[in-house]
Parts: structure tokens; C-alpha cells; sequence
């Protein structure tokens, strides 16, 4: 999703990571997601599924 904002892209990714970890500091999420935003395979998916796909492992172990 190279056309959406970069701004715009990791507050969606970090909306949808504090989805998942309630008690994290939003802002270490917004850090999160600008690492993810710097992967290109996952900056070109909708963050909400970059955020999922970069999730998966963690739900994969349960």
C-alpha cells in the first residue's frame, strides 16, 4: 500500500498491534510499526495485514 502516507500507514499498523498487546505504550508500538513500515514486503500490504503476517509466529506457537 505504497500509496497510502507513511504517517498513516504505521498509525493503522500501530492500531492494530494495540489490538493485540493492550498494555503496551502506544508509543513503542508507533516503533513497531515504523520497523515494519521499512519492510517492503509488509509496507506493500494494508497494515492491518502487516501487522497480522508479522503476528502470525506468536500465534503459531499457541
Amino acid at each position: 500500500m505504497e500509496n497510502v502516507p507513511e504517517e498513516l500507514w504505521v498509525a493503522a499498523c500501530a492500531h492494530r498491534l494495540q489490538r493485540q498487546w493492550h498494555t503496551v505504550d502506544p508509543e513503542q508500538l508507533e516503533e513497531v510499526a515504523r520497523d515494519l513500515a521499512r519492510d517492503p514486503r509488509l509496507r506493500a500490504m494494508d497494515p492491518g495485514s502487516a501487522a497480522l503476517d508479522w503476528l502470525r509466529p506468536l500465534h503459531q506457537a499457541d
